[in-house]
């Protein structure tokens, strides 16, 4: 089964401090209110991501759907914040990064008894339709939330690479196998 990408977040260290009231001050993309959020957020066009940095210079990429949008976004964060602090050191060819979260969508092409799912199933899976209008579904290997809708249609997060995304998919289909009226 085929899925998509629709997000990645990464995640990487300036390694010094950060003066956020001066970034919010010389970067124009940027925002800083630090009684809403600890972390100045920068917005990226090209490629589209979000930036969050924060004062002890760590830094969180969200919103790319490729690693070569990641590095992008993290070379052009860093070009800007070096107009912040003289501290950043000269342009590293390559900025050591760490994913943490990959989120997927996938389509199983069948509608699925949710109520059904729950009542078999029982263990590491949650429906509130009241509340949600999917089954959350937790695997423990790979360590990911599955979220299982009623036309089929299902969404990964959690993983943090694309093969733990395949075995997911492939684990939540055997379990869902079942359920699947053809």
């Amino acid at each position: 089964m085929s899925y998509k990408i629709v997000n990645l977040v990464a995640s990487t260290d300036l390694g010094l401090e950060i003066d956020l009231h001066q970034v919010a001050e010389k970067l124009r993309n940027s925002e800083y209110e630090p009684e809403q959020f600890p972390g100045a957020i920068l917005k990226l066009t090209q490629p589209k991501a979000t930036i969050l940095v924060f004062k002890n210079g760590k830094i969180v990429i969200v919103g790319c759907k490729t690693k070569k949008d990641i590095e992008s976004a993290i070379k052009l964060a860093y070009d800007q914040l070096k107009k912040v602090s003289t501290k950043i050191r000269k342009r590293m060819k390559k900025i050591p990064y760490q994913i943490t979260n990959i989120v997927a969508l996938a389509d199983l092409k069948t509608d699925l008894n949710l109520f059904e799912i729950v009542e078999e199933l029982e263990a590491n899976v949650e429906y509130e339709p009241e509340q949600f209008p999917g089954t959350i579904l937790k695997l423990d290997k790979p360590k990911v939330t599955v979220l299982v809708f009623k036309n089929g249609k299902l969404i990964i997060a959690g993983s943090k690479s694309e093969e733990e995304v395949k075995e997911a998919i492939k684990k939540v289909k055997k379990l869902l196998k079942p359920f699947i009226r053809k």
